[in-house]
């Protein structure tokens, strides 16, 4: 198989890794509409907590990681503008404890957009 569907593959990994990495951080103003999508928000930010504390690595990282490998490129930019500057985003070194209180922060921010659209008992 030739290396371009790989790299293609792994082009599109790291744009739905970006929409993953944008959903976690502004997923409770849509979800603060739509039911399923707040409970999916609140599973995302569960899961990116535990991936943290336990110093897990995403999946996405690795399926793209892999992809990479099988498209046997020696470059490390793919060719698309977009993609060489959401990964740059996507794997963007920042030390651990920041990531943590980003993330704490995320939480809280997504905690007052749903408590603040619950509605409140008379």
């Amino acid at each position: 198989m030739t290396s371009l569907p790989y790299s293609l593959a792994a082009d599109v990994v790291v744009a739905i890794h970006f929409g993953w990495i944008l959903f976690l951080i502004g997923g409770a103003f849509i979800g603060r509409r739509v039911r399923w999508v707040m409970w999916t928000h609140v599973a995302a930010l569960g899961y990116s907590i535990l991936l943290q504390f336990f110093s897990w690595i995403c999946p996405l990282t690795y399926l793209e990681f892999w992809l990479r490998r099988r498209s046997s490129s020696s470059r490390h930019y793919s060719g698309s503008f977009i993609v060489h500057y959401m990964e740059r985003w996507v794997y963007m070194e920042i030390p651990r404890s920041l990531l943590l209180v980003l993330t704490g922060i995320v939480i809280g921010i997504s905690a007052v957009v749903y408590y603040k659209t619950t509605p409140k008992k008379k």
